[in-house]
């Protein structure tokens, strides 16, 4: 049965097997809000860009991601909103980060305000240190932790609203956000406490979505690259031998200069 089945869905015309996707007539409103939801956090209307319409939107979505270039809710487009990933958006304009902000120096000071419960104090230090080092390896920027007081960047787990404007989504989708360089809230990386935190492949690890939110911390946005760290969705890699893409290591550089080779 399974073979017969199979040979029908072969020999079905293209455009009756298993449609790639919906046109917009046809969507369910829950669709509609979803797709309408994704595409305002993450590929907001600036107001370079008021009159775009929403087939444009999903078509700058999908040319984002590489997808195919449809206009329409396709099954991969789904797919893509479906997966856990950073909560800021894939577009240049966005007020908490611009490509070409940066900090003023090079030594900068972080302080972790919360732990999470999933981890031991210990082992949330070890990945935020190990986190900050990913960018320290390859510029001339330092990270210092300092326990009270003042800090360029401050790290803290929060549920839900927390008290900068932009609220976590619960358990899934949305896994933290950090803020561009600059004052107040600038260069502070926030963490949802809803995921389960993990220093492994379990769950989420923490070390590799730190690692990101400290590249928008230094003024990064996103890249399209799949194989950036800068890439919005999150995937795992063993921590153990992840490496920086050259993409990452090319834009951080160009803010902030190569490491010196001199001892």
């Amino acid at each position: 049965m399974r073979y017969l089945l199979l040979c029908a869905a072969i020999l079905l015309p293209e455009s009756l097997a298993f449609p790639a996707q919906l046109p917009l007539t046809s969507w369910s409103k829950l669709d509609f809000e979803n797709l309408k939801t994704y595409l305002d956090k993450f590929f907001p209307i600036f107001t370079k860009t008021p009159s775009l319409s929403l087939e444009e939107r999903i078509k700058e979505m999908q040319r984002f991601f590489h997808l195919n270039v449809t206009g329409n809710l396709t099954a991969e487009t789904e797919e893509i909103m479906k997966k856990a990933r950073c909560g800021l958006p894939d577009i240049t304009g966005y007020k908490a980060l611009a490509e070409n902000s940066r900090w003023g120096k090079t030594r900068l000071t972080y302080r972790i305000v919360n732990y999470t419960p999933d981890l031991t104090p210990k082992e949330v230090d070890n990945a935020i240190r190990r986190a900050f080092m990913v960018w320290s390896d390859v510029t001339p920027l330092q990270f210092e932790r300092v326990f009270f007081g003042y800090a360029d960047i401050v790290i803290g787990f929060a549920y839900l609203a927390h008290g900068d404007g932009y609220p976590f989504d619960g358990r899934g989708n949305v896994l933290a956000h950090a803020f561009g360089p600059g004052d107040g809230i600038g260069g502070d990386a926030h963490f949802d406490e809803a995921e389960r935190w993990s220093k492994t492949d379990k769950e989420v690890n923490l070390f590799l979505v730190a690692a990101h939110e400290f590249g928008h911390s230094l003024g990064l946005s996103h890249s399209d690259d799949p194989r950036a760290l800068m890439y919005p969705i999150y995937s795992y890699v063993d921590p153990s031998t992840f490496r920086l893409s050259e993409d990452d290591k090319q834009r951080i550089q160009n803010l902030y200069g190569k490491r010196s080779t001199s001892s």
